[in-house]
């Protein structure tokens, strides 16, 4: 059966990423990125882990072992993850490429549908956009 009518909305979608090890991915969230992190359990080896910042969440599963493929390159434009928005994409370029460690794919860019973004890939390999509207 095809539910076509109902009252109940859908409120949030939150992108879940797989990691060999929460602890360092998390570690990578809080410090170059600024988000909150609650992990479950609270103590090492976690399983899962929530990360917030501001109205974004981003969900964290651990598989041991787990290598994510590598295919940001398959597609004209890139292979994207997450696509955050924000309120102001250059003050938050210039803070989070300053970082050694975070990986700029794409430097910051206005693009023809309306968005000035850049992009960053984090240890995992997951890409993140972060844009803000004109």
């Amino acid at each position: 059966m095809v539910v076509t009518q109902t009252t109940a909305r859908i409120t949030e979608a939150v992108p879940v990423f797989l990691v060999a090890d929460i602890a360092v991915a998390m570690q990578w969230y809080v410090d170059r990125l600024g988000f909150s992190a609650r992990a479950v359990p609270p103590a090492p080896p976690h399983n899962f882990c929530i990360l917030t910042k501001d109205d974004a969440t981003i969900f964290l599963q651990q598989l041991q072992g787990y290598v994510k493929a590598d295919v940001y390159e398959e597609r004209e434009g890139g292979v994207w993850n997450v696509y955050l928005q924000t309120d102001d994409v250059r003050s938050l370029f210039e803070a989070v490429s300053g970082h050694p460690d975070v990986v700029v794919v794409e430097h910051l860019e206005h693009e023809d549908y309306g968005q000035t973004e850049f992009v960053v890939r984090d240890p995992n390999g997951y890409v993140l956009v972060f844009a803000e509207p004109d």
